[in-house]
């Protein structure tokens, strides 16, 4: 697939504050924290650029998260082009009351940008 290495990049625990009516941790914010992590290969990549998000592909959510599930994101950098780079992301759960036990949440493809001060795209490397 590619030499870059499936790493851990972020792990949280979410609180009650990210619960949607259902009890379970709202869409919004697992995305956000998809976001983020998916961030993180890009900026170790080339940390002296400036990246912005152009898109999440596929995101379906296969099982809720709960408040007190330790949530671990895993990412791996898929492609890169000349100014843009996709980072796979598997988004992992431990259930507070199963220690040891993993789930599979949902996964996602994030594509950034490198751009300029103008918001421009430019050249990764």
């Amino acid at each position: 697939m590619t030499k870059y290495p499936r790493e851990l990049s972020m792990r949280t625990i979410l609180l009650p504050r990210d619960t949607n009516a259902g009890g379970s941790i709202f869409g919004g914010v697992i995305l956000s924290h998809i976001d983020l992590a998916a961030a993180v290969p890009a900026k170790k990549l080339a940390p002296t650029k400036r990246f912005v998000t152009v898109a999440m592909e596929k995101v379906e959510f296969l099982e809720p998260v709960f408040v007190g599930d330790l949530v671990s994101f895993y990412t791996q950098v898929v492609e890169i082009g000349r100014s843009s780079l996709k980072v796979h992301v598997d988004v992992i759960v431990e259930r507070r009351d199963s220690p040891g036990t993993e789930i599979e949440v949902t996964s996602a493809f994030v594509t950034y940008v490198a751009v300029g001060a103008d918001r421009r795209p430019i050249p990764i490397f």
